[in-house]
């Protein structure tokens, strides 16, 4: 039996088309190995979010190829999009086996690259900025986890001005309702509890698809097919989130409580430079009907620190305007000159000391926030995803419905189910709960 090793860098759409390349393996006969296994074929699916993405996507084919030196190496993903020619010269390859697969041809990886020779080179790139469809990458099953990731959509039209997506994956493309409700219904049948939606920008669903079918839609349709399966959105715009979408939330109690909402700067002239269409007080205005609707859900937010041109009066107006606002948690990156985006261009580049600074006080500002929310919901009682092992201290543990990390004590066959915890008391960044047993469904 040929064994081949994969591995993934990147975002929860990387880690789906991953699944998908597994799944394909092993139904032509192959066994998916780890890397301290011998493969006979490595794939590497590669990100270029970032200018150290990139290099790490490097990194990873060298330490995969001398692992494996007589392995055929299969190389897709954002950076085999933007660098295939760096990629084709590179001395590791020369002399090799190796496949470069485009975005947009990810669905052919695995036949092409079993019905080439072993030892030949194949490069199979297509036009990502004309890419018309979404690649079918159907999933048997999303690894061991109990939450697996769905992605309905790809592509990005955005072109924020630090963001090189829009030129790796090209523009929106959706995978028709009838089609995610099959993948959905395959994921609930293998044993997962709930199902993460994903795409590159995921409130652009259904806009390339006949019809009147959008995200609302596609919810409504889901959580009506599988009714015992819970659905988590994983990251919308702030333009994208509206009334009617926060009344399915309340209304459909598999849709979590949790939303991801990326504000990336909390001053409106970096939000122009950066090409974002909201300002802070359409943001604020957002964040405060999500509260009303929903006051218990987890509401997340995306910040970059150190945009070029961002003085410091920018940076302190922005730490106000945050602490200002009702979230759970903030995702904080510093800004990294990607080649190929408008912004790497940009004068008034920020020294890394400085970024490096204003990270630390956001990332100071997203505990305080994380501990406040975690505190509001001690003595609630909610549903707990347990993840499949435990965790260092012996304890189960998992996330509630709006995404509060909790370890609780309880037996084995909790393991991979949902079951009822009372939230107790905090401790490190977790809540410790106990299990209400009389509250199971």
């Amino acid at each position: 039996m040929k064994k081949v090793f994969i591995t993934t860098l990147g975002c929860k759409v990387n880690q789906f088309e991953s699944a998908a390349f597994k799944t394909g393996f092993e139904a032509r006969g192959m066994a998916v190995v780890s890397k301290n296994e011998g493969a006979d074929l490595i794939v590497v699916n590669t990100c270029a979010v970032t200018a150290a993405a990139g290099a790490q996507s490097r990194q990873t084919i060298r330490q995969a190829l001398r692992r494996n030196p007589s392995a055929d190496i299969i190389i897709t993903g954002c950076y085999a999009e933007i660098a295939a020619k760096e990629l084709s010269d590179e001395k590791e390859l020369q002399g090799r086996g190796y496949s470069l697969i485009g975005n947009s041809k990810k669905d052919q990886l695995v036949a092409s690259v079993l019905s080439k020779d072993s030892g030949t080179q194949e490069i199979i790139m297509g036009a990502i900025g004309g890419a018309k469809e979404i690649c079918r990458l159907p999933v048997r099953r999303f690894g061991e986890r109990s939450r697996a990731y769905l992605r309905v959509q790809d592509g990005c039209e955005s072109f924020c001005t630090y963001c090189i997506v829009p030129y790796t994956r090209g523009p929106s493309r959706s995978l028709p309702i009838n089609e995610v409700v099959e993948q959905a219904r395959i994921f609930t049948d293998e044993g997962h509890k709930e199902i993460v939606l994903t795409g590159i920008h995921l409130g652009y669903y259904g806009k390339d698809l006949a019809g009147k079918d959008d995200l609302l839609s596609l919810l409504d349709k889901l959580t009506l097919a599988t009714p015992k399966t819970s659905y988590r959105i994983s990251s919308l715009e702030p333009q994208e989130i509206n009334e009617s979408l926060l009344d399915l939330m309340q209304e459909r109690k598999n849709i979590q409580p949790h939303l991801h909402i990326p504000l990336q700067s909390g001053n409106d002239e970096i939000l122009a430079r950066m090409n974002r269409r909201y300002t802070i007080d359409q943001f604020r205005n957002v964040i405060k009907l999500c509260h009303e609707r929903l006051p218990d859900a987890a509401i997340g937010i995306d910040i970059l620190a150190g945009f070029p041109g961002e003085t410091d009066k920018h940076f302190d107006a922005a730490k106000l305007f945050l602490q200002s606002l009702y979230f759970s948690y903030l995702h904080v990156f510093p800004y990294s000159i990607r080649p190929g985006t408008v912004a790497a261009n940009f004068k008034e580049q920020v020294p890394k000391n400085i970024k490096d600074s204003r990270v630390a006080q956001l990332r100071s500002i997203s505990d305080e926030k994380k501990i406040a929310f975690y505190q509001s919901q001690l003595s609630q009682i909610r549903p707990v995803l347990v993840e499949g092992r435990r965790g260092s201290d012996g304890l189960l543990k998992g996330f509630t419905d709006n995404y509060i990390s909790v370890h609780f004590d309880g037996p084995d066959s909790l393991l991979n189910s949902i079951t009822s915890v009372r939230l107790l008391l905090l401790k490190d960044n977790n809540v410790i709960g106990e299990r209400v047993i009389h509250h199971e469904n």
